[in-house]
């Protein structure tokens, strides 16, 4: 019997002893399962039973509770299910039997956190999850991008959501979105500072055109909207002062004691129109801009912007 024989031998003896493991270890855990509905009630719900119950082969048991929250949760989304009870204990002892199973966190990412019928409408077991696999995986940046995809989606916390990307772009070798998406979730959560940082940054250390110009038109969008704010604020100040609206935006910036007239990036001065709302003179100038825009503006689309 030559070489290649007897590998084959011995490689088709492993199958069927791991094969056969596997049926030892799936009706072990039908035995020790709480009994009920199949749909609600499938499996154990403890890590610790079930890494007991695997008899040493933790990556084996990993593998089969992982193919079971896959299917587990293709039943209950073809079903259109108003509940996924189990896909977070599934996915929980899937990575706990083996933690540097990466693609049981993003499933996690992608299927605990929606509502129903698109998930299991469970954000803070998702974040849970991530937050484990970070800790055993803490040089994969995809983790990062997962768990502040969650705050910003889910939750709409932009303040986490950019805490996470930010973390996430200071791993060795992660993707130089992180930190696009870092700046402008600060951006949406009202973080000004922070905001203008993490954009400087992204611009002082991209060597992506496409990447410095985007910087480049968020810093400039920021600065509208900061100015937009602050202005804002002091037309709320001022109507709570007097009982009611400045007459113009002169009449604003003298009770502000402001010598000249703000101006945006383009060198244009902002406006206060009748019912109080300071507004941007050309908003098309400025891409990515939140505040300061006319009631019912719709932003020209790119190649128009292009052609003025």
């Amino acid at each position: 019997m030559n070489e290649r024989t007897n590998t084959t031998v011995i490689a088709s003896l492993c199958l069927v002893f791991f094969l056969g493991t596997t049926v030892v270890v799936g009706r072990s855990l039908d035995h020790l399962r709480p009994q009920g509905p199949a749909e609600d009630v499938l499996y154990l719900d403890s890590p610790k039973l079930a890494k007991r119950a695997s008899l040493g082969y933790d990556g084996l048991m990993a593998c089969l509770y992982w193919t079971r929250a896959v299917q587990y949760f293709g039943h209950r989304h073809h079903e259109h299910a108003p509940t996924f009870n189990q896909l977070a204990p599934l996915l929980e002892i899937t990575t706990q039997l083996d933690p540097h199973m990466l693609v049981a966190y993003e499933f996690g990412a992608n299927f605990l956190a929606p509502a129903p019928p698109n998930g299991a409408g469970e954000p803070a077991r998702a974040i849970q999850l991530i937050e484990y696999g970070i800790q055993h995986n803490p040089p994969d940046w995809h983790l990062y991008y997962n768990l502040g995809f969650i705050y910003y989606l889910d939750l709409k916390d932009y303040t986490k959501a950019a805490q996470a990307f930010a973390q996430g772009a200071q791993v060795p070798d992660a993707h130089p979105f992180l930190k696009t998406m870092a700046a402008q979730m600060a951006q949406h959560a009202g973080e000004f500072s922070t905001a203008r940082m993490l954009w400087t940054t992204t611009y002082d250390t991209s060597n992506d055109e496409l990447i410095r110009q985007s910087a480049f038109d968020h810093l400039r969008a920021l600065k509208v909207d900061e100015d937009v704010t602050h202005l804002q604020e002091a037309v709320t100040q001022f109507g709570e002062q007097t009982g009611r609206l400045p007459a113009s935006m002169a009449e604003l910036l003298a009770s502000m004691h402001v010598p000249g007239v703000p101006v945006d990036p383009e060198n244009m001065p902002y406006r206060l129109d009748k019912t109080g709302r300071v507004l941007v003179a050309n908003p098309d100038d400025f891409p990515y801009l939140t505040r300061g825009l006319p009631p019912g503006y719709k932003p020209l689309p790119p190649y128009a912007r292009a052609h003025q």
